[in-house]
Formats: structure tokens, C-alpha cells, sequence
């Protein structure tokens, strides 16, 4: 399917998940051979699990929106599409690429897409935001999708999706009505270690989709495990909101790595025990937030738990579908 995204294909099948593994480009003082080694290596690591794609993401410094400090330096990376591309090229399977549009203005960001398809083969898209309201906004998200959805190639579109937000402002779910409008047609959530929160915005956007009587975009669930004190306080500093005694339960582990993975499987279980009646199109994200191998390693037996547990999880729903049609 060189003229469109393998990916509209699957999410179209709201009785499988879709499944995904979350990386992010190599440092830009990375020599560009030694990148083509990188993604050798993370492919070499999920060799032997089966995933539908990978995501690359887009990392900006971030430093606005939050006046705590950084607890990991921030360093550039190589171009997110050529660090896609290869992966595209070396796996044989979809890459969504993450854009942070905060730079860009509307004529910039039509080039960077038409490289991005022509120069990079690059056709499923995330757009990110400002973190920040300080920020100088040059091209504001609703723009973006704007330019996006008017350029001549037909790329497939998602958008990121913060339950943080909806406890503070209630408004997410709207805000995943408005994005479709705009042109999304999937969504990813950031690192989720709060249960519930993640069920009220789906929970909420489940019924508000009902009452309007429009079709609930697929909606992807990242999770990230956490090894040490430092990664978690990056996951917070991230605005990931993780409850006091989750982080409690963490850090006083034995193995806080292995603790983190027991908290995350237990979460989704959570999260779909509550939402799935809804009959929401769901997926997974699981990414490593640090290049510790530990960590690394950690995330991909939590995709191992994590996946076999929403294939249960949908493929009883399948099952009680039959039974009661």
C-alpha cells in the first residue's frame, strides 16, 4: 500500500488491538552510520515479539512547561523521519512518526511533510503541541492538521491524547471530538500510571461519541516501565500524574523495574475491566523512557504481558458477541 498507511487497514477491525513499540531517534552527535547500527539493535531486541508497528517520537526540550529541572539533560536528536524511514526499511512495517509543530509556521510545515512522504516514505503522522502557554505558538495545532488534511498526499493522522488534562479541566474527551473533526483518526496517550484517570477520559468520550452518534477513533495506551528513582521523577517531570503510593510502591521495592511492570499490568486490567463494554477501538504503545538495557529489556516483557492480556481481554468480548447476537 505505497499510496497510504497500512495502518488505516487494521484500525478498522475494532475486535483486534493494535500494537506498537514507543523509541525515539538516536542523539544528533550520533554518526549517521552508527544510527543504522542502533536500529539494528532495537530491531534485533523485538525480534521475537509480534508487533504491528513502531513509533518514533519527536523530542523537544520541553524546559516551559515546568519550572522543575530537568532530571535528564536534554540532547538533541537525528531527524525523527530518517530515523522512521530506516525502521520502515529494516522491519517492513509501519513507523508512525511523532511532528512537534511549535517551530514550524504553515509553509515550513507543508515542505517538511513533502519530504516526509517523497524523501522518507513516511505516511502515518502524530502532531504534537505546545507543552506550554508561554511558549511563542508560531503554528497552533488546529493549523497543523489544517495544512495536513489540505496536503496532496494522503497521509493518515492521529493525535495525542492527556487524561492528566481531563482531571484538570474535565475537557479531553471534547477535545478528541474536535480533533477528529480537524482530521485525526487514531490517538495515543501518553505514559499512563494512573488508572483512573485514563478511565474517566475514555469513559466519558465513549458515552459523549454515543450521544452524538459518531464512531470512537482507535485509541492507543502507552505504558513505560521505571527501574530507578531517576526515571520516575522523568516521568513526572514528563506530567505524567503517578499516585503517591504507586511511586511509594516503586522506590521501596526490591525490584522496583519488576514492581513498575506488576503496577502497569495491573492498570490495564483496570482500564479495560471498565471501558470495554463501551466497545472502544483500543491498542498499546510500550516505549523505554531511558536507553538503560534494564529498562529496555523491562519494556519488552511488559509488551509481552501487556498484549497478551488485551488479546484475552478483546477476544472474550468477541466471544460475547456471538453469543448474544
Amino acid at each position: 500500500m505505497k499510496n497510504g498507511s497500512e495502518l488505516r487497514a487494521r484500525y478498522n477491525d475494532v475486535n483486534r488491538g493494535v500494537y506498537f513499540i514507543g523509541t525515539t531517534p538516536p542523539k544528533s552527535d550520533t554518526p549517521t552510520e552508527q544510527v543504522s547500527t542502533i536500529a539494528d539493535k532495537l530491531l534485533e531486541r523485538v525480534s521475537d515479539i509480534d508487533f504491528d508497528g513502531l513509533i518514533v517520537y519527536d523530542i523537544q526540550n520541553e524546559d516551559s512547561r515546568t519550572s522543575k529541572p530537568r532530571p535528564f539533560p536534554f540532547k538533541s536528536t537525528h531527524d525523527p523521519r530518517l530515523y522512521s524511514s530506516l525502521l520502515q526499511q529494516k522491519s517492513n512495517r509501519p513507523v508512525i512518526t511523532y511532528k512537534s509543530v511549535v517551530q514550524s509556521n504553515s509553509d515550513d510545515f507543508n515542505q517538511w511533510a513533502n519530504e516526509a512522504w517523497h524523501d522518507y516514505g513516511i505516511r502515518d503522522i502524530v502532531l504534537v503541541g505546545s507543552p506550554s502557554q508561554q511558549n511563542n505558538i508560531s503554528l497552533p495545532l488546529g493549523e497543523a492538521y489544517k495544512t495536513l488534511v489540505a496536503n496532496e498526499n494522503n497521509f493518515f493522522i492521529g493525535g495525542i491524547t492527556i487524561a492528566e488534562r481531563h482531571a484538570n479541566k474535565g475537557n479531553e474527551h471534547a477535545k478528541l471530538i474536535e480533533k477528529h473533526q480537524q482530521g485525526c483518526n487514531f490517538f495515543i496517550s501518553q505514559a499512563i500510571y494512573n488508572a483512573q484517570a485514563t478511565i474517566d477520559v475514555l469513559t466519558r468520550y465513549a458515552i459523549e461519541c454515543q450521544q452524538q452518534g459518531i464512531k470512537p477513533q482507535r485509541i492507543i495506551l502507552t505504558f513505560s516501565p521505571c527501574g530507578s528513582k531517576k526515571t520516575l521523577e522523568f516521568i513526572e517531570w514528563l506530567g505524567v500524574s503517578v499516585p503517591e503510593a504507586t511511586s511509594l510502591r516503586i522506590l521501596n521495592a526490591e525490584k522496583p523495574l519488576y514492581e513498575s511492570i506488576r503496577i502497569c499490568s495491573n492498570t490495564l486490567v483496570q482500564i479495560l475491566d471498565a471501558v470495554l463494554p463501551y466497545k472502544l477501538p483500543l491498542g498499546l504503545n510500550i516505549e523505554s523512557l531511558t536507553n538503560r538495557k534494564e529498562e529496555i529489556d523491562g519494556s519488552i516483557l511488559l509488551y509481552k504481558l501487556l498484549r497478551s492480556t488485551m488479546d484475552n481481554y478483546l477476544a472474550k468480548q468477541e466471544l460475547n458477541g456471538l453469543f448474544t447476537n
